[in-house]
């Protein structure tokens, strides 16, 4: 069984964003040692069938896609540390902070923190998460989607929810921010409360 601080589920725009600025912080004292790790599934992002037009940054014509193939070549490159786990599918999240469990078809993790980044698909069921289920309020009820009740994206102490799946509009830029900001949330906790956000200058 793997251990670690903090694990995401799901490997689109939310969970790489929020992989994404935990890795960037390894030079950080209050990150150091950390362990953070990205079930990567992505078979069910609404990003492979997605064109982006609208994007601050990305070529009109963008395929999603190839956004999706560049995020996990992106974080394997610049923030090695962070832990990629292929191919697996969630199907338990049990218990609470600092000790969660988390199955998958194949292997079990523990996690301090949980960050759950997936799809709002109306046939979730992830057991221990089913009760925080609602019908989604951002999106036409006739799509029939659901997010997780949340607080700001804290579901409870320790489980997080970033994405579409906390109740956000299903735009690749709102997703993205989300998932950063549950990053910083994450890295505000660790810093003793004091905010914290990871820039980077050219010198």
């Amino acid at each position: 069984m793997k251990n670690f601080d903090v694990l995401i589920i799901g490997g689109s725009a939310a969970g790489l964003s929020s992989a994404l600025i935990l890795g960037s912080a390894i030079g950080k004292p209050f990150a150091e040692g950390k362990k953070i790790g990205i079930i990567t599934h992505q078979k069910s992002s609404a990003l492979n069938t997605a064109e982006l037009n609208n994007v601050l940054g990305f070529d009109k014509g963008t395929k999603g896609s190839d956004i999706l193939k560049k995020g996990l070549l992106q974080l394997a490159k610049d923030f090695p540390h962070v832990a990629q786990i292929e191919k697996e599918k969630v199907v338990s999240v049990i218990g609470s902070t600092p000790n969660f469990i988390v199955k998958t078809n194949k292997n079990e993790y523990t996690s301090a923190i949980v960050v759950m980044a997936i799809g709002p698909s109306n046939l979730f069921n992830i057991e221990g998460l089913t009760e925080y289920v609602t019908p989604h309020t951002s999106i036409p009820p006739q799509k029939e989607k659901i997010m997780l009740k949340n607080n700001n994206h804290l579901v409870k102490d320790g489980l997080y929810v970033a994405g579409v799946l906390a109740g956000w509009r299903s735009q690749y830029a709102i997703a993205a921010g989300s998932g950063a900001l549950v990053a910083t949330d994450i890295l505000t906790l660790w810093n003793n409360g004091n905010h914290t956000m990871v820039h980077d200058v050219i010198e």
